[in-house]
């Protein structure tokens, strides 16, 4: 499998400083400052890419899951909210959210339940994150 690839720069101190990210394949790149992570300023923030990448890494797992089962997946959609809050005097990414929407014909609710929590524990990025408290909520839209 390949290694996948993204840079970060950061010019000046943490509070004035503004700083790059972009990823490898060129798909994006974006700016990131003390302001679009701590507070609620223009770009983007490692917390936010964290969720992206969370969100469609599990979007995939699910899918995945349920199609071994013998399942057809119409479409899943996640959201991921991250919370970052200070502990013990530090910021910490202390929860990731995953908030999933699916349309999986012919499965009963909890059974849909159960795929949603394993997919949870099964998707690499969840693995990567193991130290964070990670919770779902899951929506059967039929």
């Amino acid at each position: 499998m390949p290694t996948r690839k993204a840079k970060a720069s950061w010019n000046g101190d943490l509070k004035n400083g503004k700083g790059n990210m972009s990823f490898g394949s060129g798909a994006y790149k974006g700016s990131y400052s003390f302001k679009s992570r701590f507070e609620d300023g223009t770009g983007t923030n490692p917390e936010e890419l964290i969720g992206a990448a969370h969100a469609g890494c599990y979007s995939m797992a699910l899918s995945a899951d349920l199609a071994e089962a013998g399942y057809a997946p119409e479409a899943v959609t996640t959201n991921a909210d991250v919370a970052l809050e200070m502990v013990d005097g530090d910021p910490a990414i202390t929860t990731i959210t995953l908030n999933v929407t699916a349309n999986i014909p012919d499965i009963g609710k909890d059974e849909f339940l159960e795929f949603a929590e394993g997919a949870k524990k099964n998707c690499p990025v969840s693995k990567a994150l193991a130290g964070v408290n990670i919770k779902v909520n899951a929506t059967l839209d039929n």
